[in-house]
């Protein structure tokens, strides 16, 4: 597994690499943002941890680059930043994950293994629900004839409502899966994307498929 660092601090990025080398990653450097555009656009890797404060190019300036490019590789922000704002702005730009320095190495490396097992994940067959269809490929999803545009993380989102329909979704669950953090904090942000979702897929249509159970979460289902 390849995996390319793009962080300026030198402590930062050594600590990052000779952890995820010890436990058998290939692990690259980029130290600005542009050296870090031009290694992710030459290069294959399996995964991204790009830092959000970086010399030359931001980090969210290259994460919105790579993902007008169609480069899909899964990326972990790394920020000092840790407002609701700021995480959302993060994932509205293409991050799949989101982590606030400091950070202790475990914690680190179970998100960089959550997310190359779901980059592993997302070549499988198409998924179907009621008029929704979604192709882990592409990432692209449908609703009837018309194609929905979506986040990397309100596909992600959508993706776990259909891969589980008619099963009613804790906060707590959607947390754990879709971003793999486990604190009650951050539900707020999950009902942002559940909200942002509803307009996407159920807007214009009588059907409606997203519903809140009060108190307890979600469900995607057929009224």
């Amino acid at each position: 597994m390849n995996i390319l660092v793009v962080e300026d601090e030198k402590k930062v990025a050594s600590f990052i690499q000779r952890g995820l080398e010890e436990e058998g990653f290939t692990v690259e450097i980029a130290v600005n943002g542009e050296e870090g555009s031009e290694k992710a656009e030459s290069n294959h890797y399996d995964l991204i941890l790009l830092d959000i404060m970086l010399p030359k190019k931001d980090g969210l300036t290259v994460l919105k680059e790579l993902r007008a490019k169609e480069i899909n590789t899964p990326v972990l922000c790394l920020t000092a930043k840790d407002s609701v704002e700021d995480i959302v702005a993060g994932l509205d730009s293409g991050s799949d994950d989101y982590l606030t320095k400091p950070f202790a190495f475990a914690e680190l490396l179970a998100r960089v293994k959550a997310l190359v097992r779901r980059g592993a994940q997302d070549r499988g067959a198409e998924v179907f629900f009621a008029d929704l269809r979604l192709d882990p490929v592409t990432h692209k999803v449908w609703r009837g004839e018309k194609e929905i545009d979506l986040t990397t993380k309100e596909y992600g989102l959508l993706e776990y409502f259909m891969r589980n329909p008619n099963q009613v979704l804790t906060r707590a669950m959607i947390a754990e899966h879709v971003w793999d953090y486990t604190f009650d904090s951050f539900t707020n942000i999950i009902d942002v994307y559940v909200n942002y979702l509803r307009k996407k897929v159920d807007k214009d249509h009588s059907k409606k498929l997203i519903h809140t159970i009060r108190g307890v979460g979600y469900v995607l289902k057929e009224d």
